[in-house]
């Protein structure tokens, strides 16, 4: 996996702890750990996470875009987000849907 630096770029000069752990260790250690869990499952289980947490901003249509990176496809992400709405709510996946689009188009 690519080196991630967007903690540190965003936010490197305000919170260099928080960017640390965001590049170092979540993005660093946690997700090069593709052994355990490939970077698509990872992807597939952070688009499922943040829909349902109702974390939909910026982060979610990055992680969409990295999803799509990792090879899921369109119709695969369709699947995900409609089999999640009925956990994580409707009006979450209404706006995760219109993110997917944007990043599938």
């Amino acid at each position: 996996m690519a080196k991630v630096t967007a903690g540190r770029d965003e936010l490197g000069q305000f919170a260099p702890k928080f960017a640390e752990l965001n590049d170092d260790i979540l993005f660093g250690e946690v997700w090069s750990r593709e052994e355990k869990l490939s970077a698509r499952d990872r992807c597939i289980i952070t688009v499922t996470a943040l829909m349902s947490s109702g974390i939909l901003d910026s982060s979610l249509k990055f992680h969409l875009a990295n999803a799509k990176k990792h090879g899921v496809t369109k119709e695969e992400i369709a699947e995900i987000l409609t089999h999640t709405a009925f956990y994580a709510g409707w009006p979450k996946a209404w706006a995760a849907f219109r993110m997917a689009k944007e990043v599938w188009e």
